[in-house]
């Protein structure tokens, strides 16, 4: 089978702190994998090693290696602007830029300089359609994204990702400051956008783990326990730890 991100031996160092330990993990194409565990256990570590985000911060060293559909991204000299177009990644808060709901969705277009003219317009209307944004946007696109609902604007954030035709969406908590109605949407979202892209999310909240994805990992301590089908890790985990975690007697 092949994979459209694998690590091996992957070891992550905040200054003398081991946030990440030899993990192996093998993530498939087009379906939704989740990443569950207590706080602190370096799940958003590892969902920001996959476009190379834990960088930005001082200290941080890395060791092993992690795939991109075969090629290794942890190799110094790679393209990080390209690998973050390729490996778009949504946040617990939306973020949206303060500038009209068009201009979020056309910047990455233009930073890429992928399209000119009238085609950013038709790229725009096709990312916002992507979202189910479309419809409510259409005659508001010079409207300021700040003035938007939580939940549009997570919505307007992955438009603006989808925009610039990535392959993976990284989604670290996306649901974390939406209510439950508006949780259920963005849920819903997640099983359509699957269909295209490579989804991985990281999420406290093992329902949601259960719902949306196909495959869960759990992580303690920086290490990933057990790793496999979302029914048979809530269901029949292998390992002690993750029975514990699943079932509410840790965490």
């Amino acid at each position: 089978m092949k994979y459209k991100i694998q690590t091996s031996s992957l070891n992550l160092h905040y200054g003398s702190f081991h946030a990440l330990k030899d993990v192996f993990i093998r993530i498939r194409p087009r379906m939704i994998t989740a990443i569950i565990g207590p706080s602190g256990c370096g799940k958003s570590t590892l969902l920001r090693c996959f476009n190379r985000m834990n960088e930005r911060t001082a200290g941080v060293q890395i060791r092993g290696h992690i795939l991109l559909d075969g090629q290794d991204i942890s190799q110094t000299g790679n393209d990080l602007t390209q690998l973050r177009k390729r490996v778009g990644m949504v946040f617990q808060r939306p973020n949206p830029f303060p500038l009209s709901v068009f201009d979020n969705v056309a910047y990455g277009l233009r930073v890429h300089a992928m399209k000119k003219g009238a085609a950013v317009g038709k790229a725009v209307e096709a990312a916002l359609r992507a979202t189910d944004l479309w419809d409510a946007m259409k005659d508001n696109l010079h409207r300021s994204a700040l003035e938007l609902s939580a939940e549009q604007q997570q919505r307007l954030c992955i438009s603006r990702l989808v925009a610039v035709e990535p392959e993976v969406l990284l989604m670290d908590e996306p649901c974390s400051a939406l209510d439950p109605i508006a949780t259920e949407h963005v849920e819903e979202l997640m099983r359509v956008l699957a269909e295209k892209y490579t989804i991985i999310i990281v999420t406290h909240n093992m329902q949601q783990a259960a719902r949306v994805s196909q495959e869960t990992g759990f992580m303690l301590l920086g290490e990933l326990v057990e790793f496999g089908q979302t029914e048979r890790v809530f269901t029949n985990p292998a390992d002690k730890r993750t029975e514990d975690y699943v079932t509410g007697r840790y965490g």
